[in-house]
């Protein structure tokens, strides 16, 4: 039924167009004005805080206009803060391990040369100068081995550090999508979540439409596509009734590549009259032209 009605109207409009196109050598197509209309979805669930708008509001592109309760993100946020930091405290406590052991090999080594000394004077023994050549090296070789556990501890710690830093940008992602913006300057058009109720993920909030330029979808014989072209300019009339009309300049920003309307699979001449094509032509709105509201185009 409703292909029918649809299938109706375009014919309606195709006999409009062919009735008019012989009168003064001008061109008519009717057609219905439109937007381009986004439905933004939540993108995190829980509580709406704040919802902010109404129909009819206009709504400026990435302006907050809403909340989804965030706290648990909060509170998770704070406990990897807090890992973060203990990850770095125990970095560097391996360092202050570290220099602890150069202290010792600088005093043996001070020793050595102290015992080096002491034997040539004949003062001391060649076992003490072997034990103290030994502490020395045995420090020398616990340095490197040291060494080599601060490394591996550190790039333990520094992977740790990573991972942690990620799940803080993730949720840092959660919390910026639990604001609630409008992608685009526009008018919303419908609200479908109110304050205090509950969001889930891909659920609709709201639609909003850039209604600053709107657009008129009208419908054109394959005739009529000879004469116009994408960025034309042509004149487009809003029908308010009562016989009341205004004019507008209009921009022609999409023709259709394929029929719209085909009522048999095999053609006459006479029937090929009926093929038409969508057109779109864009218009500056003044505030006056509603979606849904008839239109006129000439050229």
């Amino acid at each position: 039924m409703k292909n029918t009605v649809y299938s109706f109207i375009v014919l309606l409009a195709v006999s409009f167009v062919v009735s008019c196109s012989g009168n003064s050598g001008k061109k008519f197509a009717t057609g219905t004005f439109e937007a381009t209309e986004v439905v933004v979805s939540a993108e995190a669930s829980g509580r709406l805080l704040s919802f902010d708008i109404e129909e009819g509001d206009r709504v400026k592109a990435g302006n907050v206009i809403g909340i989804i309760d965030t706290t648990q993100l909060y509170l998770k946020k704070l406990q990897l803060e807090a890992s973060l930091r203990s990850l770095t405290s125990s970095k560097s406590d391996v360092y202050k391990q570290i220099a602890v052991i150069k202290k010792q090999i600088e005093t043996a080594e001070r020793e050595e040369k102290r015992v080096e000394s002491l034997l040539e004077a004949g003062a001391a023994t060649q076992k003490q100068m072997d034990d103290i050549r030994s502490q020395v090296e045995l420090l020398r070789n616990q340095l490197v081995a040291q060494q080599s556990t601060l490394s591996n501890a550190n790039s333990s710690i520094d992977g740790q550090s990573a991972s942690v830093n990620i799940q803080i940008l993730q949720i840092e992602d959660m919390l910026d999508r639990s604001r609630i913006v409008s992608p685009i300057d526009g008018v919303v058009l419908g609200k479908y979540l109110e304050k205090g109720e509950l969001a889930a993920q891909g659920r609709p909030l709201f639609k909003v439409a850039d209604m600053d330029k709107v657009y008129m979808r009208a419908y054109l014989t394959s005739v009529q596509l000879a004469d116009i072209k994408i960025g034309d300019e042509v004149k487009v009339f809003a029908d308010f009734g009562s016989d009341e009309r205004r004019e507008y300049k209009g921009t022609v920003t999409w023709i259709s590549s394929q029929s719209e309307f085909t009522p048999k699979t095999i053609l006459t001449d006479d029937e090929r009259a009926n093929l038409v094509y969508a057109v779109k032509v864009m218009i500056p709105n003044d505030g006056y032209i509603k979606l849904g509201m008839y239109g006129e185009m000439e050229w």
